[in-house]
């Protein structure tokens, strides 16, 4: 049974393409954002149920559930090549408009990312900073799965995913289509502010305790790194994916 847990989420859920089977609301509970909620089903043409609290600890185990769980159909996994295009097609859509070059395509890899909750708040910061798609590995990474649908605060549901079963693959593919990859690697690198992202991107974070693989790393046409004080010599994979991307944001927008 796959699962959305929470106010928030599936609400994101209910407004996305996703397909939402049925949502169960804790009886008792009221708001803003439920009332949200039962209006965003009853537009899609969702079943909403009260249930009481020993049948809704049947369905979710999760104490913090916010007294709300959508059922929803196995989670939508897109191509590679769909992924290119639907990067791709921002940009030629931004020119048609008449908005000078567009922004360029960016995409972000995860190269066998194993926490739930990292994958969720990757995903979260992903949606926010505008990423296309999001690309993983299909072995050794963390399943798309309810908590980090939970813990993505709903991104999941919007953010565009692919697996693949053979990454250095993919970035041969991504190459092709004028993709440049950016790997995020502690070995011989440079700082992250010294590479222009004003073209189009495909940015790799690695694994919480390895970092990205070497044959990874060795495919990539720029390898940077975050700079550091203290005596950790690491960020929290989903911290560093945050600064990344939003200074690719940001050159973008000056």
């Amino acid at each position: 049974m796959n699962l959305i847990i929470g106010r928030k989420p599936v609400l994101e859920a209910l407004n996305s393409d996703e397909e939402i089977t049925q949502v169960y609301i804790l009886y008792g509970q009221e708001g803003g954002i439920i009332n949200a909620i039962r209006v965003a089903a009853k537009k899609k043409g969702v079943k909403v149920s009260q249930i009481t609290l020993e049948k809704f600890r049947q369905i979710v185990k999760d104490k913090n559930a916010q007294g709300v769980v959508a059922l929803k159909s196995s989670q939508k996994f897109y191509t590679l090549q769909e992924i290119i295009q639907i990067a791709k097609f921002k940009n030629s859509k931004a020119l048609s408009l008449g908005e000078g070059l567009g922004e360029a395509p960016l995409l972000l890899i995860l190269d066998s990312i194993q926490d739930t909750h990292n994958v969720g708040a990757i995903l979260r910061t992903a949606e926010c900073s505008g990423v296309d798609g999001i690309i993983i590995t299909k072995h050794n990474s963390a399943p798309i799965n309810e908590t980090v649908a939970k813990t993505s605060a709903g991104a999941s549901e919007i953010v565009k995913i692919c697996q693949v079963n053979n990454l250095a693959n993919a970035i041969d593919e991504l190459k092709k289509e004028g993709f440049w990859i950016v790997g995020s690697y502690l070995g011989n690198s440079k700082p992250y502010t010294e590479i222009d992202y004003k073209m189009p991107v495909a940015l790799i974070v690695g694994n919480e305790e390895k970092g990205i693989r070497k044959l990874t790393a060795d495919k990539c046409d720029f390898l940077v790194h975050i700079p550091m004080k203290g005596k950790i010599q690491s960020l929290n994979v989903s911290v560093a994916a945050g600064i990344l991307l939003f200074e690719i944001l940001r050159q973008r927008i000056l």
